[in-house]
């Protein structure tokens, strides 16, 4: 029943943003690497944004084009990843990747963003175990991008202090979140002694374990709500 839950859940928000559509990118990083990320965009007529999306878990999305030329990857059900739709628009286009802590991934991204879109406002977010990725590239790459939203965070959240960063942070936890090492208490100690932007998300269900994509952890039931602050936030940087 829960893994049907889960389902539905998921086929109804993919139906819900079937104008949005899905490219396979390819990108050499300045250390030589080779990858792909995957462009999501939906009517993309005045883009000024772009969110870099890294999976929790263990980070891999591994995208790619099945045997019908379609872009599939792993991870798809992960809040971030199935959520990427919702975050792209007239002008937002989302980039779903691997979880890394290397800044020359991220940055062969934005390059090649500003390539397709010019100068853009970019937001890395990681969510759950990649909130580990994004605390470290938001001391790696402070200034290099607009900011980092730390979803779902890691309990080492609470040591986090960003008030000498130059790059935006906002923390977003759901306050039923019973994931034990992700802990609302957490992200709340961040904001209460450094005065770090916080989105606090209610509603939605939880299913299946604490921890998982389809739990009070991952927003579930949720989504548009939890996304629609996030690019609220983004906004309010101009």
């Amino acid at each position: 029943m829960r893994i049907l839950l889960a389902g539905l859940v998921f086929f109804f928000l993919v139906a819900a943003q079937a104008f949005a559509a899905d490219d396979l990118a390819n990108v050499k990083a300045s250390d030589g690497s080779e990858f792909s990320y995957v462009l999501t965009t939906n009517d993309p007529k005045a883009v000024q944004y772009a969110v870099i999306l890294m999976p929790g878990g263990r980070g891999i999305l591994d995208p790619r084009l099945n045997a019908n030329g379609k872009v599939a990857m792993t991870a798809a059900g992960n809040f971030l990843i199935r959520s990427r739709s919702l975050f792209a628009d007239s002008q937002f286009v989302a980039a779903s990747t691997d979880a890394t802590t290397t800044p020359a991934r991220i940055a062969a991204i934005v390059a090649d963003l500003e390539k397709r879109y010019g100068k853009l406002q970019v937001y890395v977010i990681g969510t759950s175990r990649s909130t580990e990725a994004s605390m470290k590239l938001a001391a790696s790459m402070d200034g290099q991008v607009a900011g980092f939203v730390h979803t779902s965070s890691m309990n080492g959240i609470a040591g986090f202090d960003p008030r000498r960063l130059k790059s935006r942070n906002l923390i977003v936890y759901h306050e039923q979140d019973a994931c034990r090492v992700t802990m609302p208490s957490s992200g709340q100690a961040l904001h209460d002694k450094y005065g770090t932007e916080l989105i606090v998300v209610t509603g939605g269900k939880s299913t299946g374990d604490d921890c998982e994509a389809f739990a009070h952890h991952g927003y579930n039931g949720v989504e548009r709500d939890t996304v629609d602050r996030i690019k609220a936030w983004i906004r309010k940087s101009g």
